[in-house]
């Protein structure tokens, strides 16, 4: 593919090249396939979930509340960069506009941000649950569920907004490639005329805070809940408190171990095709897992 570099500051140019996945046109139809498929199996699995919560009044808790606020961040989550990448299986140019990839780079980070609040948020909600159970009802009463859900949401959409706002202000020269299939920062600040410390420290250190203190969080809720679950004398009694608890161990680990190898320094080098499927597949399983 010949692409023609431009020199010229940001706001001459048209658009980037999202390479994606470079393979013959029969790999490119395959993985099409492939990945429209997984698409809607997660959009109706997720909004399965979201229906049962919604219609069913015993699932009227804070643990459902949750997980169908998860489930339609996840819906979102997998909207803001795989319809973008099935159209460029379909397509010759794979370019993507300027504004297009910078909307892609705020939701796709918003809401990754978004998700990392609501993994502490249902870690404490279990915490609640299986070591204070007599006072989980008056604790988390509906008020505080739907504060925290309003929480999440709006830290997640304010988190990475100015870094992301002053990165799009950037001037960018040389070639319009990005190796990837979404509007990553690593490979933007590599297209950015000048080297950026200030923004390439500010959004390594916004990335280690979003995901080192909400891991930590989890992983103290989780201590005190496994204490609590080894107290319990009967066999049943602790392999229903674990149960309540693998899943979203799960997705824990798979989430954050990706992650943070991928993005808290966003400007490291990495292997290409690695970091692809590691953004691709390390939080997309998840839903499968919640479910």
């Amino acid at each position: 593919m010949k692409v023609s570099s431009t020199t010229n500051t940001s706001s001459t140019i048209s658009g980037f090249i999202l390479l994606g996945f470079p393979c013959s046109r029969e790999g490119q139809l395959l993985l099409f396939g492939l990945f429209s498929v997984l698409y809607l199996l997660t959009l109706m699995g997720n909004g399965s979930i979201i229906c049962a919560v919604r219609w069913d009044q015993r699932l009227h808790t804070p643990m459902y509340i949750l997980l169908a606020n998860f489930s339609f961040l996840e819906i979102w989550y997998v909207t803001s960069t795989v319809p973008n990448m099935l159209a460029n299986f379909l397509s010759d140019t794979k370019v993507i506009s300027f504004s297009g990839c910078f909307l892609q780079f705020y939701f796709f980070f918003s809401l990754g941000s978004t998700e990392c609040f609501f993994l502490a948020v249902m870690a404490f909600d279990r915490y609640l649950a299986i070591c204070r159970p007599l006072h989980y009802p008056t604790i988390m009463t509906g008020r505080l569920c739907a504060s925290l859900v309003v929480s999440c949401w709006v830290l997640g959409f304010f988190w990475f907004l100015i870094p992301i706002i002053i990165i799009s202000q950037m001037s960018f020269c040389g070639s319009r490639i990005i190796d990837h299939f979404l509007c990553d920062p690593g490979p933007l600040l590599a297209l950015t005329c000048t080297r950026a410390p200030v923004i390439e420290l500010t959004s390594s250190t916004l990335s280690s805070l979003l995901l080192f203190i909400p891991f930590l969080f989890i992983m103290v809720s989780y201590t005190l809940v496994l204490k609590a679950v080894l107290k319990v004398p009967s066999a049943a009694g602790r392999r229903k408190a674990f149960s309540t608890c693998g899943s979203h161990l799960a997705v824990v680990s798979l989430f954050y171990g990706s992650v943070m190898v991928m993005y808290v320094s966003p400007t490291s080098e990495h292997e290409a095709g690695m970091q692809k499927m590691v953004t691709l597949f390390g939080d997309r399983i998840c839903f499968y897992f919640l479910s």
